[in-house]
């Protein structure tokens, strides 16, 4: 008995430890993988890594920006610290992904992209929004009136940890109602337009409407 509880209370120790350790080494693996089939493996966390080109470029404090351009009055350009600065939202939901599986219950926190655009000043003729990503591949894109909700970030965080550069880090986004292909990572510019753009998926077939258990032909039950 007392050995058993002890293995247990090593197991309590030594978890995270090794949660951390197989993440990172799934995450670098993905960055050298141009098959995509370390996307099949789900790590400890029950997250898949996903990328389109065969390797991301890291960014850090220093040469992280994050740009904000388009049909605004006040176009502008923000670090990690500018972002850090500013009032943030935290929230917990479901992630869900068009492929099938979910990690419920997962913390976000960063500044809602609404509070952005406000700064930015969108012109009377913007009817939408394009995000692009430092991969130098991938972007979405959402209605003005879906990127205004409140459940829509620029998010910092996810597991109550600063983002890594696996999971999209230093800044991704994050689009709580809708599948997670939407939360585009690797986040460098938002450009503010007059119609919808599709994105990387969408041009491949994905809906452009994402919401969770409403498109794409699943019924998945709404976060």
């Amino acid at each position: 008995m007392l050995g058993m509880l002890g293995l247990g209370a090593l197991g309590v120790v030594t978890a995270p430890t090794l949660q951390r350790g197989l993440e990172s080494f799934l995450g670098n693996a993905a960055d050298k993988d141009p098959t995509g089939l370390t996307g099949l493996l789900p790590n400890g966390g029950g997250f898949r890594y996903y990328s389109v080109t065969s390797s991301v470029p890291r960014k850090d404090e220093d040469s992280y920006r994050l740009k904000i351009d388009g049909l605004v009055d006040r176009p502008g350009t923000y670090t990690l610290a500018d972002l850090r600065a500013l009032p943030q939202t935290r929230m917990v939901r479901d992630v869900q992904c068009v492929t099938g599986w979910r990690v419920p219950g997962t913390p976000f926190e960063g500044v809602r992209l609404s509070r952005l655009l406000d700064a930015a000043g969108v012109r009377s003729s913007a009817g939408a929004v394009r995000f692009t990503c430092f991969d130098g591949a991938y972007s979405e894109s959402l209605t003005l009136s879906q990127a205004r909700r409140a459940d829509v970030l620029v998010a910092l965080r996810m597991q109550d940890k600063d983002l890594n550069h696996s999971h999209g880090g230093p800044v991704r986004l994050y689009v709580a109602p809708m599948y997670f292909y939407k939360s585009a990572k690797w986040l460098s510019g938002i450009t503010v337009t007059s119609d919808v753009r599709p994105g990387y998926w969408e041009e491949r077939g994905y809906d452009v409407d994402a919401w969770v258990g409403r498109s794409n032909g699943r019924d998945d039950d709404a976060t």
